[in-house]
């Protein structure tokens, strides 16, 4: 892969990570628009430079993640049904719906009308909620969380997405359920990343790694300025924006792919 393409493919992903609008989705289709074939190779590829997204997390909430046991807790408990599932349809995500274009702009496309019917009759409005507090979400709103978020093994669905609504749908304010969200990506992007490696480890050539450390990098400085964004975004605004977008996405690219 040329460093250029994994460059490109590394801002896709840090822009996309942790906005509502799948990350997956838009690599598979940046990757189509460039011309890449979904070979081992490019699939795991999409899947690896979420390290950098990872890392990125860890650096903005590394107190939480080694001095908040309680926050941790949640944490771990909202990625149990995702680890579980993930090595449950591992082979059958990889091998049938990342080769899918039709599986990524259906769940683009109904992901955005989901996310803005949702938006509308949701009751709490960006502005009203308080400082973010993850240790106040119980137990069992995290296992929720982490079941909506499990969702997102579809290319198309968006992990972000799945999961801040699971929260907001159980009445947890805003800010508190992003910022969750956050968390709850780097064991389940972790996961994903090494899983997907070692079982392709046998796709990768040498000089693959140069690609991957590219778009690692590329993927973590812009996925600081995305999470950055979304934080102060929520505050007075709802996800609507990013429902319509979804689904002009999704139409663009009906209409180039017919």
């Amino acid at each position: 892969m040329h460093p250029l393409i994994a460059a490109i493919l590394g801002v896709v992903e840090g822009l996309t990570e942790f906005l509502p609008v799948s990350s997956t989705g838009h690599l598979i289709l940046a990757s189509r628009l460039m011309g890449l074939a979904q070979t081992e190779f490019v699939k795991s590829f999409e899947i690896a430079i979420q390290l950098g997204a990872i890392l990125a997390v860890v650096v903005l909430y590394r107190k939480t993640l080694f001095n908040d046991i309680e926050a941790l807790k949640r944490v771990i408990v909202g990625f149990i049904p995702t680890g579980i599932l993930g090595l449950v349809f591992y082979k059958i995500v990889k091998r049938y719906l990342l080769d899918s274009d039709a599986t990524v702009l259906w769940a683009l496309f109904l992901g955005g009308i989901a996310l803005i019917a949702f938006e509308l009759l949701h009751r709490s409005k960006p502005g009203t909620d308080g400082e973010a507090d993850v240790r106040k979400i119980t137990y069992r709103q995290a296992l929720v969380i982490g079941v909506c978020q499990s969702v997102a093994m579809i290319p198309g669905v968006s992990r972000s997405a799945a999961s801040v609504v699971g929260g907001l749908a159980q009445g947890i304010d805003r800010a508190t359920t992003v910022r969750f969200s956050f968390l709850l990506a780097v064991p389940t992007m972790l996961a994903a990343t090494g899983l997907d490696l070692i079982k392709s480890r046998g796709s990768f050539v040498a000089g693959d790694a140069t690609a991957l450390a590219i778009g690692a990098a590329v993927s973590f400085a812009v996925a600081l300025l995305a999470i950055k964004f979304l934080l102060k975004y929520v505050r007075t605004h709802t996800f609507i924006p990013f429902g319509i977008y979804r689904i002009a996405v999704a139409l663009a690219f009906w209409s180039l792919l017919r």
